[in-house]
């Protein structure tokens, strides 16, 4: 029984007997007497029966319980502790969510409203609606049985955290197997239904400007427009057999390319091939090489160095081929002319924004790190990732700690025949913008 009530009950009884000793509330009453009959009323204020005791004893009970049904219950669920919940049964569950969202959620400050979400779902409540909005009419008509937001912040939590699907599971409440079905369903999404709103190549002149003069800002070179690397990510090695899959750290891997502008942001993303794949061939079997071979690609912001027509290029390192169309250094190890070597040192210092990006994108997303998906939906889940990280950076989202691969290497990327004409006008330019470079820097 309730400590307060027992403590209000032998209050009552004290008052009782401290009015009238002679009575007790709880001994039998008394046979009535003759001279019961004949007292006179101020008899009855001295020496009063029980009966009116009673009668307040059973109001104050009514009374109370009355009150207790209005009090909200402050007992937690688990007897263990005070503070947590039983995240089976509360943390993970749709009403929990719910309640979280749309309630709690408003009672924050925005600051710490936001960093609660980025800190379970690796983006800010804000940039969250923004992706459910824009995936809800996708989900529901493929009459999912759970709310959109819901089935979204899912995917979200093991794509920021690398969950797998039995984790999230046994969290959620749910068979591994539906748990793998929404991400395949909510990361396809991501990857094809708003790839093109948010992965873009730069062809616009406003966009091409603020591109080509942030990089000139950084590396003093002129109409620098982005820059293109590979990165392995790890995949389960029993989806796969061979050795076409280990990469240069030995594990199993695809490999996915980016090309990243002066923002971090992705303007192109590509997983078209296994760990073992160099990134020069990487880049001929993409969609973005084949379209800037054939022209399919225009940027008309052209500038004249030495009598060179230059348009904007992108930068890669020594494993990617020289064209006219991608720089890259003249030597890895710094034996090329004073020109020539200030050129690689502007040249690899403009490249850094990649390698940050692909640190940044396994940092925020690291499912990334260790990817536990099938290797069919391997390419979908990274592409998702990559369009997740746009829109964080679109947003200006904190950047978390991010994730860097060890020191890669390799052989100079070779020539192909059909790509003379392209390496003989790159070869033209990168010389013409190498010299131009020392010219302007030895001058100051």
């Amino acid at each position: 029984m309730d400590e307060s009530f027992m403590l209000m009950v032998s209050n009552l009884l004290h008052l009782h007997n401290s009015l009238d000793p002679s009575t007790s509330l709880l001994s039998s009453p008394s046979p009535p007497s003759s001279s019961s009959s004949t007292s006179s009323p101020s008899s009855l204020l001295s020496s009063s029966p029980p009966t009116p005791f009673l009668f307040f004893t059973l109001a104050s009970l009514l009374s109370y319980l009355a009150s207790q049904k209005k009090k909200p219950s402050t007992k937690p669920p688990s007897s263990t502790s005070t503070t947590t919940t039983n995240p089976e049964s509360s943390t993970f569950s749709v009403s929990a969510f719910r309640a979280l969202s749309t309630e709690h959620i408003w009672s924050l400050e925005a600051p710490l409203r936001d960093a609660q979400w980025r800190s379970m779902y690796g983006l800010s409540y804000p940039v969250f609606t923004t992706v459910v909005d824009k995936l809800k009419p996708h989900i529901v008509a493929s009459n999912l049985s759970l709310p959109t937001d819901y089935a979204v912040g899912m995917v979200l939590s093991r794509l920021a955290h690398g969950f797998s699907a039995k984790t999230l599971a046994s969290r959620y409440s749910l068979e591994p197997y539906l748990i793998s079905k929404i991400t395949n369903m909510v990361t396809r999404l991501l990857a094809t239904e708003l790839y093109p709103e948010f992965i873009k190549i730069p062809v616009s002149r406003r966009r091409l400007i603020e591109s080509t003069q942030a990089f000139e800002e950084l590396t003093s070179l002129p109409n620098m427009c982005g820059a293109i690397d590979g990165s392995p990510i790890k995949v389960k090695r029993g989806d796969i057999g061979g050795n076409m899959y280990e990469c240069r750290y030995g594990y199993s891997s695809v490999l996915l390319q980016v090309v990243a502008d002066h923002k971090k942001v992705f303007w192109d993303v590509c997983v078209k091939a296994p760990g073992g794949s160099d990134d020069a061939s990487h880049l001929r079997g993409s969609l973005l090489y084949n379209r800037l071979v054939s022209g399919d690609v225009v940027w008309d912001k052209v500038i004249n160095v030495r009598g060179h027509h230059v348009r904007p290029y992108i930068v890669g390192d020594w494993c990617y081929p020289l064209l006219s169309f991608l720089m890259t250094p003249f030597s890895p190890d710094g034996s090329g002319t004073p020109a020539q070597n200030l050129f690689d040192g502007m040249l690899m210092k403009g490249r850094s924004v990649v390698v940050d990006s692909i640190a940044l994108l396994k940092g925020r997303w690291k499912i990334l790190q260790d990817l536990n998906v099938d290797l069919t939906h391997a390419p979908q889940t990274i592409v998702a990732c990559c369009v997740l990280h746009n829109l964080c950076q679109i947003a200006r989202e904190p950047e978390p700690e991010t994730w860097k691969d060890p020191d890669e290497g390799g052989a100079p990327a070779r020539g192909l025949e059909n790509e003379k004409s392209f390496h003989y006008f790159g070869d033209s330019l990168r010389q013409a913008l190498a010299d131009d470079l020392h010219q302007r820097l030895s001058s100051r």
